[in-house]
């Protein structure tokens, strides 16, 4: 769930700055791990601080799985106060190993009941939707891949380029729908696993990070990819050649969350942003500036930009086992990579 081109954070001395805990300018330091990248964090910064001129938002940006596992090997002493952004699977994971702390933000009751952590440890603050993007040079509209068994297709031989699932949760949520569905439907995970193992021949290449994945796309090395509907707005906008389909049987509408770290430096800081970034006024120059869904329900239609509009009508959401893929999707993922990656 990142953004094009922009995978490093403010400046390097600044983590250093944060770990010691201090500001040299008298401010507080509130520290965010994300995947959200450069353009929505930034903005984040910028509009917070004018707002709370005591207060300096720093942050890192990294992978979901890599925000999980940077704060579970901080857990004995925590850098960062908010977690901020991700699959609420992942949150689900972190809940568990005893990586958040309780906080119910003031707009907690405005997301839907099974967007909401049962003991307060996450919240689902942006809706994330996985689409099929290509290169619209490349491909005509009418010959682009339309649901998710198109990519099966002989001609996407060599074609499909893919951000690494271990550290994606996009990617993580994408397998973990189809291997999920194929335990309801079937009673067993074999029927998800030989579809991975299809797509895994139409695969030319596993990369490391979405801006990688866009220049592969931009540059046809690759025409087609499974990625998130942020970055295809955000990569249209900047003159890209590259368009998108909402998969026609259904895509996963994942509940993006925020939550507080266990032991954060600074937690009340940390629970006023938090309540900010969730607020009516942040959705919407969020929605409207950097393409974010707000998970809220109680945002009038017209306080969000067409886009948005659009999207709400035009997405159908899969019906996912959302339990399977938290109990199981470590171990799904973990056999993925032995057994299939580059293995076609």
């Amino acid at each position: 769930m990142g953004l094009p081109m922009s995978r490093a954070w403010k400046a390097g001395g600044l983590l250093a700055l944060a770990l010691l805990g201090g500001c040299g300018d008298g401010r507080t330091p509130v520290l965010l791990y994300s995947p959200h990248g450069r353009d929505l964090l930034a903005l984040i910064e910028t509009e917070y601080e004018q707002r709370n001129p005591g207060i300096d938002v720093r942050w890192l940006d990294m992978g979901s799985q890599d925000v999980m596992d940077r704060v579970r090997s901080e857990a004995a002493n925590p850098q960062a106060d908010v977690w901020f952004g991700g699959p609420d699977t992942i949150f689900s994971r972190g809940a568990s190993a005893g990586l958040l702390a309780p906080y119910s933000p003031a707009w907690a009751d405005a997301v839907p009941e099974q967007s909401r952590h049962p003991e307060s440890l996450y919240f689902g603050v942006y809706r994330a939707v996985p689409i099929l993007l290509f290169n619209s040079d490349a491909i005509p509209a009418e010959e682009a891949p339309d649901d998710w068994d198109d990519l099966l297709d002989a001609r996407w031989k060599d074609r499909i380029v893919i951000r690494d699932p271990l550290a994606s949760g996009t990617m993580r949520t994408a397998f973990g729908m189809v291997l999920a569905r194929s335990v309801v439907e079937t009673g067993s995970a074999e029927r998800g696993f030989e579809w991975l193992r299809r797509l895994d021949a139409q695969t030319k290449e596993y990369v490391v990070n979405p801006a990688l994945l866009f220049e592969k796309l931009v540059r046809r090395e690759g025409l087609v990819t499974i990625w998130e509907l942020t970055d295809a707005l955000l990569l249209r906008r900047q003159g890209s050649p590259v368009d998108y389909r909402f998969p026609s049987s259904g895509t996963p509408v994942i509940d993006d969350s925020i939550g507080l770290v266990a032991g954060a430096p600074h937690p009340e800081e940390a629970k006023a942003l938090v309540d900010w970034i969730g607020s009516r006024e942040a959705l919407a120059m969020v929605a409207e500036r950097v393409f974010r869904l707000p998970a809220r329900t109680d945002l009038p239609p017209e306080e969000l930009p067409e886009w948005a509009r659009q999207a709400i009508a035009e997405i159908v959401p899969a019906d996912v086992d959302w339990d399977l893929i938290t109990v199981h999707g470590t171990d799904w993922m973990s056999r993925w990579d032995r057994e299939i990656r580059s293995r076609n």
